[in-house]
C-alpha cells in the first residue's frame, strides 16, 4: 500500500513539474515572440518544448502567413496612416506608410513599423555618397521595400509581417532623405506633435510631417532678447511649414508677394504661423537663419491628388 502510494506520488509529482515547465516554456515564447497562446503551443508541441527551434518555426509560419495575407489583400485602398520623422546628426528621413483605417493606424504594431521604415530610411543613407552640399534622396514604394535591416529582412518582408498582424492591407507610399555636411543643420516636426519629449533616437509619427534643411550663422539668439535658440526657430519653421503649405522657399528681394496673403505660397513672404504679425522672411532674417531646402508630407495626399485626376479623367 506505502510503495503504491509513494509511485502514486512520484507519478503525479512528475507531471505537475512537466506541466509546469511546459507552461514556463508558454509564456516564455508568447512573451518573446507577441503571437497567440494557440500558435506557441503548437510550436512547442511540435518542436518537444525546444524554445529556439519552437521560435524559428513560429518566425518562418508568419513569414509565410503574412505574405499570404499580404497577396491577398492586395490592391485594396489605403489612404489612412502616418508619416514617420527622424533626424539624427547629419542625416534625416521622412517616410509615408499608409493602411485602409485610421483605426490601424493607431495599432501599435502599425506604428512601430513605421518607425522602423523611418530608422532604415537614415541608415540607407549611410550607403549614399554626399555631395559637397545637400544630399537629397526620393524612394518611391519599390524602393522602399528593398531596404535590408539589421535582421537580413528586408522591409517588404517586414511589411508583410505586419499586415499579418493588423489584418488589412498596407503599403510603403514613398520616402524622402537628407544627408548634410556639418555647415548644414536638419530638423524634423509631425503633426499632431507628441504629449511629450521623444527621444531624438526615435522616429517621430504623425499625420503630418516635415523635413529642413538650414544654415545658421550662430547657435544661439542674443540672450538680452529672450528669444529662442536658432534649433527652436529651425523646428518652428519646420511646424509652420506644416500648417501653412508652402511650395517654395523664394529669394530675399525677388518676386512680389501674393496681393491675398490667404493666397501666398512662397515660403518667405507668408505670415508666420508662430506670431502673424511677422512674415517668416523677417524671421528668418531677424535669427540670421537660412533655409536650404524642405519637404512637407500629408498622409494620403498622393492617392487623394490621383483619384481627384482619375475623376477629372472620366
Amino acid at each position: 500500500m506505502l510503495l503504491r502510494n509513494f509511485t502514486r506520488l512520484f507519478h503525479t509529482t512528475g507531471i505537475g513539474f512537466y506541466a509546469a515547465a511546459e507552461k514556463s516554456a508558454l509564456a516564455t515564447l508568447r512573451k518573446k515572440t507577441g503571437y497567440t497562446f494557440a500558435n506557441c503551443k503548437k510550436a512547442l508541441e511540435l518542436h518537444n518544448n525546444d524554445l529556439p527551434k519552437a521560435e524559428q518555426w513560429l518566425r518562418e509560419q508568419a513569414q509565410t502567413l503574412g505574405w499570404s495575407k499580404a497577396t491577398k489583400l492586395e490592391g485594396r485602398n489605403t489612404t489612412q496612416g502616418l508619416i514617420g520623422v527622424l533626424v539624427q546628426r547629419n542625416a534625416g528621413a521622412m517616410v509615408e506608410v499608409n493602411c485602409e483605417t485610421d483605426f490601424v493606424a493607431r495599432n501599435a504594431s502599425f506604428q512601430r513599423f513605421v518607425q522602423v521604415a523611418s530608422a532604415a530610411c537614415v541608415r540607407h543613407l549611410e550607403k549614399v555618397e554626399a555631395d559637397a552640399n545637400l544630399t537629397k534622396v526620393g524612394l518611391n514604394s519599390e524602393a522602399l521595400k528593398q531596404i535590408v535591416l539589421e535582421d537580413g529582412k528586408s522591409l517588404g518582408d517586414h511589411l508583410a509581417l505586419m499586415i499579418g498582424t493588423v489584418g488589412e492591407n498596407a503599403s510603403l507610399n514613398r520616402a524622402i532623405c537628407y544627408k548634410v555636411p556639418d555647415s548644414i543643420q536638419l530638423t524634423g516636426y509631425v503633426h499632431p506633435a507628441p504629449n511629450e519629449e521623444v527621444s531624438p533616437d526615435v522616429p517621430m509619427i504623425g499625420k503630418y510631417g516635415s523635413l529642413v534643411a538650414f544654415k545658421a550663422d550662430h547657435s544661439t539668439v542674443r540672450e538680452e532678447e529672450g528669444g529662442d535658440t536658432i534649433a527652436q526657430v529651425a523646428r518652428k519653421v519646420c511646424q509652420h511649414i506644416v500648417g501653412m503649405k508652402p511650395e517654395r522657399i523664394g529669394v530675399a528681394g525677388k518676386g512680389e508677394p501674393a496681393a491675398d496673403k490667404d493666397d501666398e505660397t512662397c515660403l518667405i513672404h507668408q505670415e508666420y504661423l508662430v506670431d502673424p504679425s511677422f512674415t517668416v522672411g523677417e524671421v528668418l532674417e531677424a535669427n540670421r537663419l537660412q533655409i536650404v531646402d524642405f519637404q512637407r508630407f500629408e498622409c494620403g495626399e498622393k492617392n487623394k491628388s490621383e483619384e481627384e485626376t482619375v475623376r477629372a479623367v472620366n
